[in-house]
């Protein structure tokens, strides 16, 4: 880092020939507009149209990124930069590289993270196919707001600007286009300050196919969006689950129920134990998860996950495992008991009989799971502590 330096404009660039030189003349420009000093980096991500050569005649310092993707070029140019704030923005003219002001005004004011929200400034025709702009974009913007909170708008936005010790905290890893999701989800989990600023896009001159593939990345996104928030992949799916299956097995426990015409027997008896199991299943994959990815540096310290440890130890599992375990080996006896009865032959009274059976297998399963899971919970703790 140098204090002479305020602001470091990155460009990731991969065969821009046509549009990288007059990218980095408009950032230029748009330094000595705010009369601040500043820099233009061109993080080359392996172009063999002469790109690297027109960037750097054009006034760029142009920094070779091996690693091949969108993340791993951005990541070589922040890397390489020396400003104490860092503007992003594509090398194919689709953003104003001379309506920087909006960013550095609220960077300036505080903020760590400053987006640019492309449908509060405008977006020209045919800068943005109707499948990004009425469905993908928004869609994803707004799982992201419900998974991890914020207002952000626009959370793939090419063009934003951050503090460089700010984000370079935050640790980040993907290397593919769903970079940009990350840097706004770790921002928001770390609760770093994130504000919004219109900006206007642009077609892009490059004369060539985007890199960006809509199906591919699309899922990329989400994926990542899933993978970052447990509590959505695995917990608010398997408590639901657990709930579900239990309210229908207690309703069909004492004996079959008819509604709206329909009757209702052990058969979906069956499928509700099998849902309280799947449902528990999943919500120890989040807690798993959860303490895995705070172990790694993937997520943020949780303090509610500490005060869990305090109450979920290894002996209070076991007791918990050995209780189920006790009620279903009970309702094994009883239900052998009947079929004793039957002097171990056929058994008339078979719905009677497959409750036990049913209540019996799922006190197993479970108890099974919560035992194991009480050993795997208390490795993560030893590696946490």
């Amino acid at each position: 880092m140098s204090d002479d330096l305020e602001v470091s404009i990155v460009m990731p660039c991969l065969n821009e020939a046509r549009t990288v030189a007059s990218c980095v003349a408009k950032a230029t420009r748009g330094l000595r507009a705010l009369g601040v000093s500043g820099e233009v980096i061109v993080a080359d991500n392996g172009s063999t149209d002469g790109s690297r050569e027109l960037a750097a005649a054009a006034g760029a310092r142009v920094v070779p990124v091996e690693s091949r993707g969108y993340g791993a070029a951005l990541m070589g140019g922040f890397a390489a930069a020396r400003g104490r704030y860092v503007i992003m923005g594509d090398a194919d003219e689709s953003y104003d590289f001379e309506a920087i002001a909006p960013f550095v005004e609220r960077l300036r004011a505080g903020d760590d993270l400053v987006m640019g929200n492309r449908f509060k400034g405008g977006i020209d025709r045919q800068a943005m196919s109707p499948l990004h702009r009425y469905l993908g974009n928004p869609v994803l913007s707004f799982l992201a707001r419900l998974f991890f909170g914020g207002d952000v708008g626009d959370y793939h936005s090419g063009m934003r600007a951050f503090r460089a010790d700010a984000i370079r905290s935050l640790d980040l890893r993907t290397t593919g286009m769903e970079f940009a999701s990350e840097m706004a989800v770790k921002a928001h989990l770390h609760r770093l300050r994130v504000s919004e600023v219109p900006i206007r896009l642009y077609p892009d001159k490059r004369g060539r196919p985007p890199h960006l593939r809509t199906w591919r990345d699309g899922w990329r996104h989400l994926r990542f969006l899933l993978l970052y928030s447990p509590r959505w992949l695995f917990l608010y799916p398997g408590a639901a689950l657990m709930l579900v299956g239990s309210l229908v097995g207690l309703w069909l426990l004492p004996g079959g129920q008819v509604a709206g015409g329909v009757g209702f027997d052990v058969h979906t008896l069956i499928y509700a134990a099998g849902a309280v199991i799947i449902g528990f299943q999943a919500v120890v994959f989040a807690l798993f998860t959860k303490i895995f990815a705070i172990s790694e540096g993937l997520l943020p310290e949780d303090p509610r996950l500490n005060r869990l440890f305090r109450f979920v130890t290894l002996e209070s599992g076991l007791v918990v495992g050995a209780l189920l375990l006790l009620i279903g080996l009970v309702t094994a006896f009883g239900a052998v008991r009947i079929w004793q009865e039957a002097a171990f032959g056929a058994i008339d009274e078979t719905s009677r009989t497959l409750r036990l059976v049913i209540v019996s297998v799922t006190a197993f399963a479970l108890g099974a799971q919560v035992v194991l899971a009480s050993f795997f919970f208390s490795i993560l703790g030893l590696r946490r502590s």
